[in-house]
């Protein structure tokens, strides 16, 4: 295994970083603005992704350099720990069409609300599966301090 990275085929990420600085000059006013239901299952979308990349950057470069690999490991953690609040966030975000806004009760199901809203969903569950099996319960509510252990 080689400790110098190969020069990727095309490097997407800084084109993804821009159109998301894009998206939010266009979309998003000044003033007061509740996220609506797509925005926040489009975030969600989009951070399940960074985790995935971050996983893969995680599991190959951990057993070449140990303290690189450490620290991604804390960034795929920590992109983890948001995109479960962008799902609790979905939860309580107003209801498309009625405004309403759900209780806690009704967000306790484990699919309260069905499809198509269930995507989001399907999508969290699906990771949560992989987050489980690379880090432990105590990585994941540990809160983020800024001290690096290197």
């Amino acid at each position: 295994m080689s400790r110098t990275p190969a020069p990727p085929a095309q490097d997407f990420v800084p084109f993804a970083t821009a159109a998301l600085d894009f998206h939010r000059a266009l979309n998003l006013p000044a003033g007061p603005l509740v996220a609506s239901r797509d925005e926040l299952d489009a975030l969600h979308a989009h951070l399940v992704s960074l985790h995935g990349l971050l996983d893969a950057h995680t599991s190959r470069t951990g057993p070449l350099v140990p303290v690189e690999g450490d620290h991604l490991h804390g960034a795929r953690t920590r992109i983890w720990q948001a995109a479960d609040h962008i799902h609790s966030a979905y939860h309580a975000s107003p209801r498309p069409g009625s405004g309403e806004l759900p209780t806690r009760e009704a967000c306790r199901p484990g699919l309260p609300e069905g499809a198509p809203e269930l995507t989001i969903c399907q999508r969290h569950q699906r990771t949560a599966r992989l987050v489980r099996r690379h880090s432990s319960p105590a990585d994941l509510r540990a809160p983020f301090t800024g001290q690096i252990r290197h």
